[in-house]
C-alpha cells in the first residue's frame, strides 16, 4: 500500500511554497522552503505509515540529506546494513576477554573505512574503555573517549552496529533528533481536521486498516462538524452498483462518500479506479465540498493508481500504555470539553475515567500475546 507518485510529491511541494515563511533574502528563503518541504514531507508521508515503518523514514530523510551535502559515504551507509563482507581473514587473537570472533572482525572492517583508518589503534588502546560501553545498559547514552575524533555523528551508529547492534535502534533515534529535530522521532497525532485540510474534491481519502482499528466512528464525528451526513457503504457483492450511484450524486451535491472494506469488493476495483481517473481529468465535475473516503485493508487488488494520488492514513491500535492512553483521552466523547467537565462530581468521574483507560490499556497491551496473556497465572 506504501505507493506514491510525482504528482502527489508536486502537490507538497506546492503546499510548502505556499506556506514556508517569506523572505527577500534568497539564501533564507531557500532555507525556509527546504524546512517547511522537509515537514511537509514527513508529516503527510508518516500519517500514510504504519508505526513500525515511521522511525525507518525519519532515518531514511537523514541518509538523503546527507548524502544530498555530500556527507556520507556509500561504504559507511553499506557498513551500516552489513557490518561488512567476512572474505575468512584473520583478525589475530582476541585482545580482550569481553570481546567475540563476530565484534572482533567487524571492528577490523569498520577500521578499513576511509574515515575510520585511525579506529582500530584507537579501540585497542582504549580496550577497558570500550568495555564499559559493551557493558552498559544504556550504551546509547555512553560518551566515546576524548581521542575519538573519527567517531562523529554518523560513524558513532558504525560503532554501535559493530560493538552493540542490540541498541542500534536507540542510536538511530538519538542521531535523528541531534540532525534534524526532535519531531522527526515523536510522529504527529491522528488529526482528521488537518487531513481535510489538504485534500481536494478530486483526491481520495484512504484508510489503511490493521486489526483493531476502525475509522468510521472518528469520521462520522468529524462529518457533523461540517454539517455533512454521510451514509457508510460496506462494499460486498452487490453493492458496487449502490456506491456508483452514491459518488454520482455526492458529486452533484458536494456529499462526502464513504466505501468501506474496499479489499472485500476485488471485482469492482476496476470500476472505482476508472471513477477516480474521470472525476480527476475533470475535476470542474465536482463540487468542491465532495470527498470520497475509502477504507481497505492492505490488499494487491486495491488499484494503485488511487493509492498513489490519493490521501493515505494509517490507522493502527496504539502500543504501549501511554500511547493506548493518550489515544483514549484523545477519542471522542472524552476528547469533547464540554462532556469531560459535566460531570456533577468532577473528581470522582475523572478517577473513574481514567481507571477504565488505563483497564482498556492493559487489555489492548495483553492480548497480543493471545492465549498467553490471559491464561497463565503470574
Amino acid at each position: 500500500m506504501y505507493q506514491y507518485s510525482l504528482p502527489y510529491f508536486v502537490k507538497l511541494f506546492e503546499s510548502a511554497i505556499s506556506q514556508a515563511e517569506k523572505s527577500d533574502e534568497l539564501e533564507q528563503r531557500l532555507g525556509f522552503l527546504d524546512a517547511e518541504f522537509l515537514d511537509l514531507l514527513f508529516r503527510q508521508t508518516c500519517i500514510s505509515l504504519f508505526e513500525k515503518d515511521k522511525l525507518i523514514f525519519s532515518f531514511m530523510l537523514c541518509i538523503k540529506l546527507l548524502q544530498l551535502d555530500n556527507k556520507l559515504e556509500a561504504a559507511e551507509l553499506a557498513f551500516l546494513l552489513t557490518g561488512g563482507v567476512a572474505l575468512g581473514e584473520d583478525y589475530g587473537a582476541l585482545p580482550a576477554d569481553w570481546l567475540t570472533e563476530k565484534i572482533w572482525g567487524e571492528v577490523n572492517r569498520l577500521s578499513k573505512l576511509s574515515s575510520m583508518k585511525t579506529f582500530l589503534p584507537h579501540f585497542v588502546k582504549n580496550l577497558e574503555t570500550y568495555k564499559v560501553m559493551y557493558e552498559s545498559s544504556n550504551p546509547d547514552q555512553w560518551a566515546f573517549p576524548a581521542d575519538a575524533t573519527m567517531v562523529q555523528g554518523f560513524t558513532k551508529l558504525l560503532v554501535m552496529r559493530a560493538i552493540r547492534p542490540d541498541k542500534l535502534v536507540p542510536s538511530v533515534s538519538k542521531f535523528i533528533v541531534e540532525f534534524i529535530g526532535e519531531k522527526y522521532v515523536t510522529p504527529p497525532s491522528f488529526d482528521l481536521a488537518n487531513i481535510y485540510l489538504e485534500s481536494r474534491p478530486t483526491t481520495p481519502l484512504i484508510f489503511v486498516l490493521s486489526p483493531g482499528s476502525d475509522p468510521l466512528k472518528a469520521l462520522l464525528k468529524f462529518a457533523e462538524t461540517k454539517n455533512k451526513r454521510p451514509d457508510p457503504i460496506s462494499l460486498g457483492q452487490g453493492q458496487g452498483e449502490r456506491a456508483q450511484k452514491q459518488i454520482e450524486t455526492g458529486l452533484k451535491n458536494g456529499d462526502w462518500v464513504i466505501l468501506q472494506n474496499c479489499h472485500l469488493s476485488v471485482s469492482w476495483m476496476p470500476t472505482l479506479e476508472k471513477i477516480c481517473e474521470d472525476i480527476d481529468g475533470d475535476p470542474r465535475s465536482a463540487h468542491r465540498e465532495f470527498r470520497l473516503w475509502l477504507t481497505s485493508y492492505p490488499s494487491e487488488a486495491f488499484p494503485a493508481s488511487i493509492l498513489q494520488n490519493g490521501i493515505k492514513m494509517t490507522r493502527e491500535a496504539k502500543k504501549g500504555l501511554q500511547s493506548n492512553l493518550q489515544d483514549t483521552y484523545l477519542v471522542d466523547p472524552i476528547s469533547d470539553p464540554a462532556w469531560f467537565g459535566s460531570a456533577s462530581d468532577p473528581k470522582k468521574f475523572r478517577k473513574l475515567i481514567f481507571g477504565l483507560a488505563f483497564f482498556h490499556a492493559v487489555i489492548q497491551e495483553r492480548r497480543l500475546y493471545g492465549p498467553l496473556g490471559w491464561n497463565i497465572m503470574y
